[in-house]
């Protein structure tokens, strides 16, 4: 979110220029205008007016109203001052020797002007002394009278002062000024010093037009107008002032880069601007495509042209079938070979007789599956006459781990969610708040007019518009909390940095945050004064008394036009804490939530009456919002639950005949089911609740239902193998004939999934690597549930249905046979879809021409995922976590459309070295003598590319304001007593009264000296004991006009003091801001810029400089998304892959399942491509657990394919005919039942993430394992496992199929 308050602890002051118009008259009020206006001319002077040695003004004749000096009108000749005035004069203006035209109280007047602009300037010496040298001209040249023309008088308290000149003075000596200053910063408030010394001048004419312009009644600024002229009459005898200038490039008075950019020794110096990122395009016509797109369109081509070759060519060579099997002779060392019954019965590929003749089909297996087929023989038939033991069991283990749900916690603050702790940006936060200060809270209401037809919104800035923020602000300031019994208002948790006023950010600062001053102060028009004059004018200054920058309290305008804003952006600053669970955090966790309570109840209505909208936010919004989604989406969850257990239970059952449904249906078998899922993952949260780890609001939602998904297609496989086994064998041997024909491919798909899902606690993410981490426990329990407690419920199922007992009530019998029985020893018949498989489905499938185009169409789709996943962006919307209809989602809207202002950015620097013997402090500062490559003057160089670097201002500089506070030209800032203590500006408390009043010469103050002189500092910079002494002294100094450098409240927290008294400050932060940032990209790129450049810099200085802001923690693993996808798809591809190696120990297999999956992953990426689904954590694990789901849509299909004898095309149709229909009912349909719920979710997240990727996945495996897998087995899968053997052994045996 971007924060964008900021603390100048600059008092309002008119500073500025109160200097330059005092400097030229001696100060500036109104008086007593007379009605006489002449000219004095060479005509009315006798020829002496205007000549060398003469003046123009000399001697104060009055004073105005408001105290401020008026000069004399009347000329003399200049003359020779004392040598203490002289010296005086001579330490400010060098450039005026000999005579003057300046009395000593006139000097002591301009000396207390422009010291109050020194500070503004004293960085770069060059602009100084220019800016001093046009007032010490106008104010003390013995030749005044040849360039200075007084044009009217007036009268005060009887004597005649001026009221008007003329100033003649030659453009080069302003051109050369105004370029001398024009960069000049003011690093305090993170902006050029013109802005306030010259109301944002554009060139010097303007800033000749600001200095001149007379100023009303206690307004800082000239107390006569001054015109600026160039031209000189011919008859004058005059001649324009023409005082040398010097350059800001200059080698004696030198500024520093960051104040002169483009000095020679800048330019030469300067580092290259970043190269700006352009994708490579092409362009075909009217149609632009990028280089990736054109290549991958030229490589499918290529290969497509080979493929389709090879088709034509293959087709026409092939002149006989291949033979449906090869009797092989050898069996290799330590292969297995289970025997099949040569005799195919259609329906029945795998079956076991009594009579087994003399040559068999086998299925040659490898150690692991013999091994696994063995296991699951014995194992079938021990769970199928011990069914009670193993429920009793396995679900007593389950319920043993729940007990760890006691300790069940669940977290929600925002940063433990999405932040790793051991992340770069968690250990910066850290270093951020233990060292220096955390950032305060942000509280924020957005008031906005409604645009037009025409979509132009009307501006703000109205009497009614302010009367309702009076009104609203008076609301806020009642907000009474309870917190512990005590109630807390807004002055008592709120940023108060220069004194006991709030530092909220309201045009209502401009009236003092007070109604009373709204008509006195000028209303409306006083508005639009201070956009204008908010760094100038001491009316305009707010209540804590700092300027307010008008593009902090106002948006929806553009440029500097601020009447034209749309929406006031009122923002109040909270003190924050680093320990988020003390009391000072819980009293504004208290205030904040009656603060939204007020925004819901009263504020909106109020606001919306007057045809406005309000948007509105604390810091805790989100938090409070998060939690409240945890039963947002209850209901709509809850629904998804039973509409998939109802077709589990219709799925599993026998519908073939009405009369029975009621014995051959399996609703109680698939209510079991689910409980056991639901057991597997209130098991999985015990356990993990056990060691502590705390649970998150998307496991309790997401989780039991991605383990019911997984966990009902082995439920469905599990059971139609059962059915698919003679009646007549005992339960004993159709459950142990049916573990060995499905369980290996149930415990590859199983291991498969838990390996996937673990994969993704790799992921930095807390949220996501918890959600992994569960995830995976809960399938791996299921699993072991499944094959034991299912597997003996199955037992008790059968036994029911056998016993014509009735579902659901299975202590109630009925008479007459079932279904299953009257079938007698034949297997039962295959369903609708088993047919379809086979009369249709295979057949279409095994057509040459199909084969050719299926291929050709998928690989068109995957290439072209590949090139749309550039068009995939990293981030994750703040509006998809939250519900639909939270109060943030139109506040997160506002803030892209009227922040004009990005985040604050501070630049850290840890263990600067302000010693002596150290060059640190010049690598470091940017004012006069600084290294031309020093940090802050490349921040500087790097805010005029704001488009790369994201970087929009100068930094705010303690060290630089703190080296000008020192400085002896600085005369107003740092002074002491006699006795060695600090001395306040004149204008402070003791020099001047609290109360009010005059604050002249004070006898406390008057004999207070600079801390320094020259002579007392080394080439500007002080030594290490004066370092020490004096920079508590500039933290703790309050800012007035006087003094506006002071550090008190702008840099009280961005320097460490605690242990610098050994020469090292272990971490101060220099100030600036981000561009604003609109979209995820920009908050991403911009974090890895700043990134960048502080490495730089880091590298270059030798220094440890780290860049920080309050979203870094959140956006930091965007930095690394597609890295981090790119590691656990591998990992979890490559588990697949190692899984299938080892279990069936074919390369050709495991291979294809390899890349069917890397297929499946890369259209799931173009799809999100598509639907503009960023890349984030959520859609990293998503990815991640599509590799273990699709593996179900792979693994039954090529397994049965492997196992079955023929050529590829009949071994192909009888996959599709045994395992087809079980996919496509226990795995495709089951998934997309309860997806398609989601849909109705009132949470985005659950919507985009879930609902809309669960269901392209869904989509991309059905189609993938059921029409791409079966053409790419039926051209080049794997050699079938099947054998002709001689017979070994006369006692019957029992089918298998694995």
């Amino acid at each position: 979110m971007a924060r964008k308050m900021r603390f100048s602890s600059l008092s309002v002051f008119a500073v500025l220029f109160a200097a330059a118009a005092a400097a030229a008259a001696a100060a500036v009020v109104n008086s007593e205008r007379s009605d006489t206006r002449f000219l004095l001319t060479d005509n009315s002077t006798g020829g002496q007016k205007h000549s060398e040695e003469y003046c123009a003004m000399y001697n104060i004749c009055g004073a105005r109203s408001d105290g401020k000096v008026l000069n004399c009108p009347l000329g003399s000749p200049s003359v020779t001052p004392d040598e203490l005035l002289s010296e005086k004069i001579q330490s400010l203006c060098p450039t005026i020797t000999g005579n003057v035209c300046c009395t000593e109280a006139q000097f002591n007047t301009l000396r207390t002007q422009v010291q109050q602009a020194i500070p503004f300037l004293v960085g770069c010496p060059a602009c100084l002394r220019n800016f001093l040298n046009l007032f010490c001209e106008l104010t003390c040249s013995p030749n005044q009278s040849q360039f200075i023309n007084v044009t009217s008088i007036s009268k005060a308290k009887g004597n005649l002062t001026v009221d008007g000149i003329d100033f003649y003075i030659t453009d080069a000596f302003g051109e050369g000024m105004f370029e001398s200053c024009k960069e000049v910063k003011f690093g305090t408030m993170n902006t050029r010093a013109i802005e306030f010394i010259g109301a944002g001048a554009k060139n010097f004419r303007e800033w000749y037009a600001f200095i001149g312009r007379r100023a009303g009644l206690g307004v800082p600024g000239s107390p006569y107008s001054i015109n600026f002229l160039s031209g000189v009459p011919e008859s004058s005898g005059m001649k324009p002032m023409n005082v040398s200038t010097y350059s800001c490039g200059d080698t004696s008075l030198g500024c520093s880069c960051g104040d002169c950019p483009n000095s020679a020794v800048c330019s030469s110096s300067a580092s290259p601007a970043p190269p700006k990122k352009s994708s490579c395009s092409v362009r075909i016509g009217s149609i632009k495509a990028k280089c990736v797109e054109v290549a991958v369109a030229i490589l499918y081509v290529v290969l497509v042209s080979v493929f389709l070759g090879w088709g034509f060519f293959y087709k026409k060579r092939k002149t006989s079938p291949v033979s449906r099997t090869k009797p092989l002779v050898n069996v290799p060392n330590g292969g297995i070979i289970r025997r099949v019954n040569s005799r195919k019965d259609e329906n029945i590929p795998m079956q076991m007789l009594e009579d087994v003749p003399q040559i068999t089909n086998g299925v040659q297996l490898s150690i692991v599956q013999g091994y696994m087929s063995k296991f699951y023989r014995r194992y079938g038939t021990w769970v199928a006459r011990n069914p009670v033991l193993v429920l009793c069991s396995s679900v007593g283990i389950v319920l043993v781990l729940c007990l760890g749900l006691v300790r069940f916690q669940v977290e929600t603050r925002p940063e433990k969610l999405w932040v790793g702790p051991g992340s770069r940006a968690a250990k910066e936060k850290q270093f951020f708040d233990t060292h220096l200060s955390p950032f305060y809270r942000i509280e924020q209401l957005i008031i906005a007019t409604i645009p037009d037809t025409h979509g132009k919104a009307p501006s703000i800035v109205t009497d009614s518009s302010i009367n309702l923020l009076f009104d609203i602000q008076k609301k806020v300031d009642a907000i009474r909390a309870n917190y512990s019994g005590s109630m807390v208002s807004l002055t008592d948790i709120c940023l108060k940095p220069l004194g006991n006023d709030c530092a909220t950010q309201s045009i209502l600062q401009y009236f003092k945050m007070d109604p009373q001053n709204y008509d006195s102060f000028g209303g409306l028009d006083h508005v639009e004064y201070c956009f204008q004059h908010y760094t100038s004018a001491e009316t305009c200054s707010s209540a804590f008394k700092a300027p307010l920058e008008p593009s902090t309290a106002l948006g929806g305008f553009s440029g500097n036009n601020y009447l034209e804003a749309s929406a006031f952006i009122v923002t109040y600053p909270v003190n924050n804490e680093i320990d988020k669970e003390g009391n000072g955090t819980k009293r504004a966790v208290a205030w904040e939530k009656a603060f939204i309570q007020l925004a819901k109840d009263e504020l909106l209505p109020l606001v919306q009456s007057r045809n406005l909208t309000l948007s509105f936010s604390s810091e805790s919004s989100v938090e409070e919002e998060l939690k409240r989604e945890s039963t947002a989406d209850a209901i709509t969850i809850l629904i998804s639950y039973l509409v998939m257990f109802a077709y589990i239970s219709l799925t599993l059952g026998d519908t073939s005949r009405l009369s029975t449904c009621y014995i051959s249906s399996k609703v109680l078998l698939g209510l079991s089911g689910v409980m056991l899922v639901m057991l597997s993952v209130l098991a999985s949260v015990g356990f993990f609740s056990a060691v502590g780890m705390k649970s998150t609001l998307i496991i309790m939602e997401v989780i039991p239902f991605l383990v019911l998904a997984v966990g009902v297609d082995n439920m469905c496989i599990l059971v139609h193998a059962v059915k698919r086994q003679q009646v007549e064998l005992p339960i004993e041997g159709r459950i142990s004939n049916a573990l060995v024909e499905v369980g290996p491919s149930i415990t590859l798909a199983s291991l498969s999934e838990v390996l996937a899902f673990a994969v993704g606690s790799f992921i930095p993410m807390p949220a996501c690597r918890v959600f992994s981490m569960f995830a995976a426990l809960a399938v791996l329990l299921d699993f072991l549930l499944q094959v034991t407690a299912f597997v003996a419920l199955i037992v008790f199922d059968f036994l029911r249905a056998e016993g014509n007992r009735v579902d659901c009530f299975p202590c109630v019998k009925v008479s007459g046979s079932n279904g299953e029985s009257e079938q007698g020893s034949h297997q039962q018949k295959p369903g609708l879809l088993a047919r379809y498989m086979k009369e249709i489905h295979a057949p279409i499938l095994n057509i040459w021409g199909v084969k050719l185009l299926v291929i050709c169409a998928f690989g068109a789709f995957t290439l072209a995922s590949i090139a749309l996943c550039s068009r995939i962006e990293p981030g994750l919307e703040q509006q998809i976590v939250l519900p639909r209809d939270s109060y943030l989602q139109g506040y997160f809207n506002n803030i892209s459309d009227y922040l004009k202002i990005g985040p604050p950015l501070y630049f850290v620097v840890q263990n600067y070295n302000f010693s002596s013997e150290s060059r640190q402090t010049n690598q470091l500062c940017s004012i006069s003598q600084c290294d031309s490559n020093s940090l802050l003057n490349e921040i500087a160089r790097a805010s005029l590319v704001p488009e790369s670097s994201y970087i929009a201002k100068p930094a705010a500089s303690w060290l630089d304001d703190f080296l000008v506070w020192l400085s002896p030209e600085a005369f107003g800032c740092c002074r002491k007593f006699a006795n060695g203590g600090y001395c306040p500006p004149d204008d402070q408390p003791p020099c001047c009264s609290s109360t009010g009043g005059s604050c002249g010469l004070s006898s406390v103050c008057q004999d207070c000296t600079t801390c320094f002189r020259h002579s007392d500092l080394q080439n500007d910079r002080p030594s290490t004991a004066q370092f020490k002494e004096k920079l508590p002294w500039f933290l703790s100094a309050l800012p007035s006009a006087d003094c506006a450098k002071a550090g008190n409240g702008t840099y009280t927290g961005n320097v460490e003091l605690k242990g610098f008294e050994d020469g090292i400050i272990h971490a101060s932060a220099f100030r600036t801001y981000h561009t604003p940032l609109n979209k995820q990209a920009d908050y991403v790129n911009s974090m890895r810029a700043a990134r960048e450049f502080s490495s730089r810099m880091s590298e270059s200085l030798q220094i440890e400089i780290f860049p920080y802001a309050v979203y870094y923690t959140f956006f930091e693993q965007y930095l690394n998304i597609w890295k981090t996808a790119m590691i656990n798809l591998a990992i979890a591809i490559g588990a697949v892959f190692v899984v299938c190696l080892v279990i069936t120990c074919s390369f050709w297999t495991s291979a294809i399942i390899l890349l069917v999956l890397t297929m499946i992953v890369v259209d799931l990426l173009g799809i999100m491509a598509l639907l503009n689904i960023q890349l984030n954590a959520l859609s990293v694990v998503n990815l991640v657990m599509s590799v273990g789901i699709a593996v179900e849509f792979c693994v039954h299909i090529t397994h049965a394919f492997l196992v079955t004898s023929g050529d590829r095309n009949q071994r192909m149709k009888e996959a599709l005919t045994t395992m087809g229909a079980s996919v496509f009912s226990g795995i495709t349909l089951t998934k997309l039942v309860g997806v398609l719920v989601l849909c109705f979710s009132r949470t985005e997240v659950f919507v985009v993430y879930y609902f809309k990727m669960y269901l392209a996945l869904v989509l991309l495996g059905f189609l993938h394992g059921l029409v791409f897998l079966p053409v790419l087995l039926s051209m080049f899968g794997p050699p079938s496992r099947c054998v002709l053997i001689e017979k070994q052994e006369d006692r019957p045996s029992t089918s298998s199929q694995f």
